[in-house]
């Protein structure tokens, strides 16, 4: 089936559609913001209610500004948020808890004799970054009623009445089987959810209902958590294929094909996709504060927002001795503590709103190398270049710096809305199953190529400061 199909992205802070025709490329967009609410002890959530509304926003106008009818949609969601729900009516019964949210570090904690057992059995570690303990920290703190589940399956519910979620967002549950992609049975004991009513797991391309919400009936055919959809339309297919997404947080994810690969080296093993019937897996890193870390540096008034990195770090030739660990919202690969809080250190006098700035963008691309080197670990070779995307990387100053640090080119997408244009490649597919992904994807191409300007020395001394703030806060805590 030919026709446009339209393709949202349902972030952390806000959602993106695109109306995108096989032939003509995106022939409509649309936005709507989404303001989630940070609060102490870790508190991170979002009102439900803007979230579908942000969905229906931003679809409603890609639609209205491509002036056509569209054939099918898909959807990206934030994977980690998690709500509790009425299955009969709809109706919230919380607050979306924000993958960010630290509150579940209790869960955590008193599971920790668990932990080797579920990453065997999930891929993952045992972090509140992830939903399942979000879950349980709702069952025992906020309410016992109605179902709990991500995100995705409460507004697919709301949009279709189906209650599904796709094999990649599940996988970020910390309940599916890695190998069997299905609810682990042992999972669910663990954080005590086994009477819970979870939602079918589905292919990521195929139709799961329909709804009326952007115009007439148009089958919903595409569900793909947001890393993983951008993964797929950086049209990184084979093995050893990686991108780098700088959105809220920063998501390295690399390719490994059709069997999961242990890491040793603090990466999370879990499923790219699946289609038809077929599963992808990937290796996953995340750093948990990068636009999220530059709004609270705007929040604090050194800067206005992420448009003032570059003018403002031009007025500084470097750091100046200034290191940033932004670890606003905790450690997340490979270190995996979600206890710790950031740090910046080597301040005086002489310090300028400049060297915070560049220290920022430092400790952003260091954490992003730790990442690229644990997947050179795990794959046994380094990654050639890196393929980037996301709101950040218009910061020129960003981007240099990562091609320091990382000694290596980087990339930068010339395709925006990445995660957008990913879930319009699993609506596609969903629409023609016998449609290769390949001719689904959009062609790669960059917008720019930032190469490294420094040298490997200058580049690891650079890196030994920052990794030796962060063995001080380690030793801290």
């Amino acid at each position: 089936m030919t026709g446009a199909v339209l393709a949202v992205d349902q972030g952390t802070s806000g959602t993106k559609a695109l109306v995108i025709c096989p032939e003509r490329g995106v022939i409509g967009s649309g936005s709507a913001p989404v303001r989630p609410r940070y609060g102490a002890a870790g508190s991170v959530e979002a009102d439900p209610a803007e979230l579908l509304g942000s969905v229906l926003d931003a679809g409603r106008q890609a639609v209205e500004a491509a002036a056509e009818p569209v054939v099918a949609v898909g959807l990206a969601n934030q994977g980690e948020t998690v709500l509790a729900w009425d299955p009969a009516t709809g109706r919230p019964l919380t607050d979306a808890v924000v993958w960010q949210d630290r509150r579940a570090e209790g869960v955590c904690a008193g599971l920790g004799a668990y932990g080797e057992e579920l990453r065997q059995l999930t891929g993952l570690p045992l972090d509140p970054y992830f939903a399942a303990p979000k879950m349980a920290w709702i069952r025992r703190e906020l309410t016992r009623e109605g179902v709990v589940t991500t995100s995705d399956s409460w507004l697919v519910h709301r949009l279709t009445g189906a209650f599904v979620t796709d094999a990649a967002t599940a996988g970020r549950t910390q309940l599916l089987g890695l190998h069997d992609v299905g609810w682990s049975p042992a999972a669910l004991e663990i954080f005590g959810l086994s009477d819970e009513r979870l939602p079918t797991v589905v292919d990521c391309a195929g139709p799961v209902g329909t709804t009326t919400a952007f115009g007439g009936e148009i089958p919903l055919t595409g569900l793909l958590v947001d890393q993983q959809a951008a993964l797929l339309a950086q049209n990184a297919l084979e093995p050893g294929q990686a991108k780098c997404t700088y959105g809220t947080g920063a998501f390295l994810l690399a390719q490994t094909g059709s069997s999961p690969r242990g890491s040793s080296s603090g990466l999370v093993s879990c499923v790219a996709w699946r289609l038809g019937g077929r599963t992808d897996y990937c290796l996953d890193g995340q750093v948990y504060t990068a636009a999220s870390a530059v709004r609270w540096l705007s929040d604090i008034g050194v800067i206005s927002g992420a448009a003032d990195l570059d003018p403002v770090g031009a007025t500084a030739p470097g750091t100046g001795g200034v290191v940033f660990v932004p670890a606003l919202a905790g450690l997340a690969a490979p270190w995996w503590r979600s206890d710790l809080r950031g740090s910046v250190t080597g301040l005086g006098l002489d310090t300028t709103a400049g060297h915070l700035v560049r220290a920022l963008c430092e400790g952003i691309a260091a954490q992003v190398v730790a990442l690229a080197d644990a997947v050179a670990a795990d794959l046994g070779e380094p990654l050639t270049v890196l393929r980037v995307d996301g709101g950040l990387t218009r910061s020129a100053l960003l981007m240099q710096t990562q091609a320091d640090l990382l000694q290596r080119p980087v990339e930068v997408s010339a395709l925006p809305d990445v995660t957008a244009l990913g879930a319009g490649v699993v609506a596609r597919l969903g629409l023609d199953p016998h449609l290769p992904p390949r001719e689904a994807t959009p062609r790669w191409k960059p917008s720019a190529v930032y190469e490294p300007r420094i040298g490997p020395d200058e580049a690891a001394a650079r890196l030994a400061r920052f990794r030796t703030a962060v063995d001080a806060l380690l030793e801290r805590a």
